[in-house]
């Protein structure tokens, strides 16, 4: 079945299509959003969370204000940050052990293996280095644009207008 007929096929309610869609995407799925909770057991709850999601508001999508996959990660990262937003995430990381900070340690340099989960590592390597460290930061660390703003010593203002310029970079980079 070709994609749109099995979005169609989702839309209209069908659960072989959603079984299928889940085949497709959800390994990739489930590396964005580890990559940003470092959990594997929360991730996979996130996961579900974001299959049930995708399966509950597939009538939302819309081919004409994006893509498919973009749609679902979109999804699977509004989830994820969500995650590590809630108080129940916070109260958790109070009593972090040895082996995350190591893991916090090494993911801040990690930023190549996050992008290289979801496929876009090769056109963000010809990137500039700022738009290098905004999208790692808005994107696979779930910075809100003020923190990034903060983190990278910017005005916000400017912070906005780069990531718009980036990520339109990325957009040409990927319709080529």
């Amino acid at each position: 079945m070709q994609q749109d007929g099995l979005i169609l096929e989702l839309q209209n309610g069908n659960q072989r299509a959603f079984e299928r869609i889940y085949e497709l995407y959800s390994e990739s799925t489930y590396g964005i959003i580890y990559s940003i909770v470092h959990d594997e057991k929360i991730a996979e709850e996130i996961l579900q969370d974001v299959f049930l999601k995708i399966w509950n508001n597939s009538s939302s999508y819309n081919s004409d204000k994006g893509r498919f996959f973009t749609w679902i990660l979109n999804i699977a990262r509004n989830a994820s940050i969500d995650q590590l937003r809630s108080k129940r995430h916070k109260n958790n990381q109070k009593n972090l052990t040895a082996d995350n900070f190591v893991d916090i340690l090494e993911s801040k340099s990690n930023f190549s293996a996050k992008a290289d989960a979801i496929g876009v590592q090769k056109y963000i390597d010809v990137l500039k280095p700022v738009c290098k460290k905004l999208i790692d930061l808005l994107f696979f660390k779930g910075f809100t644009q003020k923190e990034t703003a903060e983190e990278l010593e910017m005005p916000l203002g400017t912070v906005k207008t780069k990531n718009r310029a980036c990520i339109n970079k990325l957009r040409e980079m990927l319709v080529e």
